[in-house]
């Protein structure tokens, strides 16, 4: 028995605030937050969304999830 899909996924999650600000150009920071999480596809169908460091923007932002 195979199964078609895993239920637990690998996500990326990125900062909401970095991408829409186009990453702080003046505090000197080089690049976008991101981190690496698992879902359950059966639990949360949609995108998901977590509240997490952002250590461009020195503090806790919303990271959503993006496609890889």
């Amino acid at each position: 028995m195979a199964k078609g899909k895993d239920v637990r996924v690998t996500v990326l999650l990125e900062c909401t605030s970095c991408a829409r600000n186009g990453v702080n150009i003046n505090k000197g920071s080089t690049g976008i937050s991101r981190y690496i999480t698992q879902k359950n596809r059966h639990n949360t169908p949609n995108r998901l969304e977590l509240r997490k460091f952002c250590p461009y923007c020195f503090k806790h932002t919303i990271h959503g999830e993006i496609k890889k």
